[in-house]
């Protein structure tokens, strides 16, 4: 709540026209019924000058509340709408802090979610308060109050009234708590089933598994639909319930009025105005339930969202200044464990790389090769030991100085919906058209981007959809490269590329990018047999380093990798 209140100060001035409106709509409505009274009054007495004015008072309250409802509506809106968009973009913003550990830690449909329904629950909820909250209490203790005024003989009916509409709120919406807090992990649950859905087609249409997806996600469905069906049945009887009570109210009043009516007829309009605050007082209950469960659903929302903006990035950089580094890599002990994991995926690995110089690291899946790769441009700081880029710490260095010396290309090409040099761009942003083409031959990419119709302007669709696999990696690399980075990082990143793309795109960068420090993550030792030095892993330790030619004569981890890669070629 604490932070809900931090934005509606932001915005006071909607916040205190909508109230000041909502003020107007609440005592025009009280003073509505009073008008009723002397109406019925006058009409008893016959006097058609005092129905006359009451009539015009009437329409002029109408009038008045109509305008008044008008502008709180609009400045509700304003303030709400203004709230979720900061919210989101706060939100937004703080997950761009976010390391991979603690993207790991929410997940990406997690994440989702809290940006969009839990921001609307959010939204929905401000909106609410600002069109009721002020109206409820001015309605409930104004009827209250003017209820008594008109019938004081009849104050019990109210009490009797409020005690049974108040006891049955409180149990429905204890029970309704527990279930809005469900409704949301089912959300997060079905979103993550129909992501994974859409994302991987290919593979559910390749093994003929839509049924299984049909019945997984029907059955994630069929919780969420029990829960909502839950709170759907404590509605169908808590409204019902209210609305019994008032009626059941209504008529002791109707039978008590009666009795007093023939001896008192001016007992009529005071009776009718009665009834109007009674109805009154249970409009504002029922509303007041409805926003107490609005907002329950609202304060679970905001706690998900809290945890996002209380997050601490596992990852910071010091605030110092730029330095240009140099291109030697110098790993000290360096152990890793990635968070809630017993075991160590790299253990005390110890190599140093000088400057220009082209590193392979191979090993059996599992062995820490990416986990390695990732260590590089600090995606992850080790658990153990320190790594060291041109002589200085990683740690010890800002984010822009790193960025700017070390290129990152992933085996999973992840491109950008909206045009290819809007993609290179991220590589370099102020890349003219002249370096993208150097940078598209250097990765065998030119020779599709240059056969599209607007070439460098082409449309890249959603999560790539129109390029193929081989296209992605080869504008992944393009990326990588745009900005000649002093150190490159491929991890598998041509494991899509036939051998010869493969081949142009390794003499391509020998040629173009000699004086770049490059790391070559592989699975086929076909692809670092050139390299000065090769890494090989084999569960998370160092097991050896030299050249091809050492390695396949000295180490035996080496050799099994290449006896078995050769024999399937072979084969």
């Amino acid at each position: 709540m604490k932070l809900l209140g931090l934005y509606l100060k932001k915005y006071w001035s909607n916040v205190t026209v909508a109230t000041g409106a909502m003020v107007v709509i609440a005592f025009a409505t009280l003073w509505q019924p009073k008008l009723l009274q002397n109406m019925i009054d006058a009409i008893l007495q016959n006097d058609k000058q005092t129905v006359y004015e009451l009539g015009i008072q009437l329409m002029g309250l109408a009038v008045l509340g109509i305008i008044a409802g008008i502008v709180n509506t609009i400045f509700s809106a304003k303030a709400s709408q203004s709230i979720a968009a900061d919210m989101r973009e706060l939100a937004y913003r703080k997950i761009q802090t976010f390391s991979y550990g603690n993207i790991q830690k929410f997940s990406a449909s997690n994440l989702v979610v809290r940006l969009t329904n839990d921001i609307n629950q959010v939204q929905m909820v401000v909106m609410s308060l600002l069109q009721q909250l002020t109206r409820i209490p001015v309605l409930f203790i104004g009827s209250f109050i003017l209820a008594i005024a008109v019938m004081p003989s009849l104050w019990w009916v109210i009490i009797a009234m409020l005690v049974l509409i108040v006891t049955t709120a409180m149990v429905s919406f204890t029970k309704m708590g527990k279930f809005f807090g469900q409704m949301q992990e089912m959300m997060e649950k079905n979103n993550t089933l129909a992501r994974e859905n859409l994302m991987g087609m290919r593979v559910v249409k390749s093994f003929v598994q839509e049924q299984e997806q049909i019945d997984k996600f029907s059955e994630a469905s069929d919780e969420m639909t029990d829960v909502t069906i839950k709170i759907g049945n404590l509605f169908s009887i808590l409204i019902p319930s209210f609305f019994l009570v008032g009626n059941m109210a209504v008529a002791v009043v109707v039978l008590l009025v009666g009795n007093m009516v023939t001896k008192d007829p001016g007992v009529l309009g005071a009776s009718q105005a009665f009834i109007s605050y009674l109805m009154q007082i249970l409009f504002a209950v029922v509303m007041g339930g409805f926003m107490m469960t609005g907002a329950s659903r609202a304060f679970v929302s905001l706690a998900r969202l809290k945890e996002i903006y209380d997050e601490e990035p596992e990852l910071t950089y010091p605030d110092v200044a730029s330095i240009d580094l140099a291109a030697s890599v110098e790993f000290e002990h360096v152990s890793f464990q990635y968070p809630n994991d017993d075991k160590k995926v790299l253990d005390d690995i110890s190599f140093t790389v000088e400057p220009g110089e082209m590193i392979g690291v191979v090993g059996a899946t599992g062995s820490g090769k990416s986990t390695l790769a990732q260590l590089i441009p600090r995606l992850y700081d080790p658990t153990e030991g320190v790594i060291k880029v041109g002589g200085h710490d990683l740690k010890t260095v800002n984010e822009e100085s790193l960025r700017r010396t070390i290129s990152f290309v992933l085996q999973r090409s992840t491109m950008f919906s909206g045009t290819i040099s809007h993609n290179l761009r991220q590589g370099k942003p102020d890349a003219t058209v002249d370096e993208m083409r150097w940078a598209a031959g250097v990765a065998q990419s030119a020779e599709f981007i240059e056969k599209l119709e607007h070439q460098y302007d082409a449309e890249v669709e959603e999560r790539s959809a129109n390029f193929s696999g081989g296209q992605k990696q080869r504008l992944s690399i393009t990326r990588g490269v745009i900005a000649k980075p002093k150190i490159l990082i491929m991890d598998d990143s041509t494991s899509a590329l036939d051998a010869k793309s493969e081949k142009l795109v390794q003499e391509a960068l020998d040629r173009e990018l000699a004086g770049t420090t490059t790391f070559v993550i592989a699975e086929k030792i076909s692809s670092i047999v050139k390299a000065d030095k090769i890494l090989v892993l084999d569960q998370g330790k160092l097991v050896g380093i030299g050249t091809h030619r050492e390695l396949r004569q000295t180490n035996a981890t080496y050799q099994e990798i290449y006896a078995t890669q050769k024999a399937l070629e072979e084969v």
